[in-house]
């Protein structure tokens, strides 16, 4: 489903993020990147996603090239994925339903089957009474959980977060770890870059473990 084959990325400014890494990841798996601040964590992500883009190597998502696809196509790639950001990237002019209702408006649902899944999302993440709330009312936590209610509205096949506890006490963590562990449990690939050894505990995943932009210890676990 995923497939990493010698994975390089450099930036301009000349910082090597990602050096030479390969692995591969099923359909179905929890996968956790693990490593110190600035392994090359959040780049891997970006790679996914074609937010960045290798300058050795490929990446393969469902038999597509990220790296390769022209840029009219990475919208519809991109359907694959659920998104959730470390910085939130909220829209706190609009309300909580508005916020998740944001990519199926932008994809074009109906407004009724919009809404439907836009309560259904809600509900999943223990937030449907707050759906006429500002973001700015909600706690950290439930901050987090209306970040994944967005990124998971449209029914994807794969959940991208990047330190999605970074910010968050342990009780709202585990909070989180759970919510990924429930959409894990239905099918959903879920590949978290985390340095939270506690989640890394509740939910015991596959560990992909980054030191310097190389893969630590010969390679993925």
């Amino acid at each position: 489903m995923i497939s990493f084959s010698r994975v390089s990325k450099r930036y301009p400014s000349g910082h090597q993020a990602l050096l030479d890494v390969s692995f591969s990841i099923d359909s179905g798996e929890m996968v956790f990147v693990t490593g110190h601040s600035g392994a090359g964590k959040s780049t891997l992500l970006k790679l996914l996603v074609g937010i960045e883009r290798p300058t050795g190597g490929s990446v393969i998502v469902n038999g597509q090239n990220v790296g390769a696809l022209n840029p009219r196509a990475l919208p519809f790639m991109r359907r694959n994925f659920g998104l959730v950001f470390q910085d939130h990237k909220l829209l706190f002019d609009r309300n909580v339903f508005q916020n998740v209702a944001l990519p199926l408006q932008i994809a074009g649902f109906p407004p009724r089957d919009a809404a439907r899944r836009v309560r259904a999302a809600l509900d999943k993440v223990g937030l449907l009474k707050y759906e006429s709330a500002m973001p700015i009312t909600l706690s950290g936590g439930e901050q987090q959980r209306l970040c994944i209610a967005r990124a998971i509205v449209h029914r994807p096949s794969i959940l991208l977060a990047d330190e999605p506890t970074g910010n968050l006490d342990a009780e709202y963590a585990l909070e989180i770890g759970e919510l990924i562990r429930s959409f894990n449990q239905v099918g959903v690939t879920a590949i978290i870059a985390t340095h939270d050894q506690t989640l890394l505990a509740q939910l015991a995943p596959r560990v992909i473990s980054l030191r310097h932009g190389a893969l630590d210890s010969g390679g993925a676990s």
